[in-house]
């Protein structure tokens, strides 16, 4: 009995991984696929798609492992997409499905609905990086510039003959530390003592909507000089 638990105390030293229970993993954003864009998360309605053929439909972006077939004349629910697969949740030959499957399988109404997808996943991808590095640009709606910036400290909203416009302000602060000097009556030295910290305007942000989107983009320091960022409006789609 001593020499067991003398080996697992040895075990646990050598591989203290192996003593210790596995916690399940916490996906993030950045921790995703950089080319699929989750559709729940740019979108307000659902995307449907109307089937029009039979495909197969795939477990993974790449087409490599069969989950069943979509049947065909039903209308499916777009999840997710990269620029060559959609991710759809519908009716299998026996049960409900989710997973990848060919953009042939689908149709629309809309002539330009497939090259709408891909300037919608397009738009998206550049949504993402705003949002992952805390950037803002022209052509972001509310709601993203939010997801990025968090809530402004100022927001003024006035609904006008084009629809509603607005104006938030976002102030970044830093604190500054002030000193007095003082002189010691024993040895004559002067140092510097602490007299109290304030917090002062270090940059300031002002955003313009027009109609949804962002019109314009103002900050009162920009670190280099660096250009305004630009992206297209969000896609609007027809299906």
């Amino acid at each position: 009995m001593k020499a067991v638990l003398v080996s697992t105390l040895l075990l646990a030293l050598v591989f203290p991984a192996a003593a210790q229970s596995k916690r399940p993993e916490r996906r993030t954003l950045i921790d995703r696929d950089p080319d699929v864009v989750h559709l729940a998360e740019h979108v307000k309605a659902p995307i449907e798609l109307r089937v029009i053929k039979e495909s197969n439909v795939f477990s993974d972006k790449n087409g490599k492992t069969k989950l069943g077939v979509l049947i065909a004349d039903q209308t499916v629910t777009l999840e997710a997409m990269t620029e060559k697969a959609y991710k759809v949740r519908g009716k299998g030959e026996r049960h409900g499905i989710s997973g990848w499957v060919s953009p042939h399988a689908f149709a629309s109404k809309d002539p330009e609905f497939v090259e709408n997808l891909k300037k919608l996943h397009g738009r998206q991808l550049e949504v993402q990086k705003l949002i992952e590095e805390k950037q803002l640009a022209i052509g972001m709606t509310p709601e993203e510039v939010e997801k990025s910036r968090g809530a402004p400290v100022k927001k003024l909203a006035k609904k006008t003959q084009k629809g509603e416009s607005g104006r938030w302000e976002y102030v970044d602060y830093e604190q500054v530390s002030h000193f007095n000097y003082v002189r010691d009556p024993i040895s004559g030295q002067v140092f510097r003592q602490l007299s109290h910290v304030t917090q002062e305007e270090k940059n300031k942000t002002v955003i313009e909507f027009e109609g949804g989107v962002v019109t314009s983009l103002e900050e009162s320091e920009q670190t280099g000089g660096a250009p305004v960022k630009i992206i297209v409006p969000p896609v609007v789609l027809v299906w």
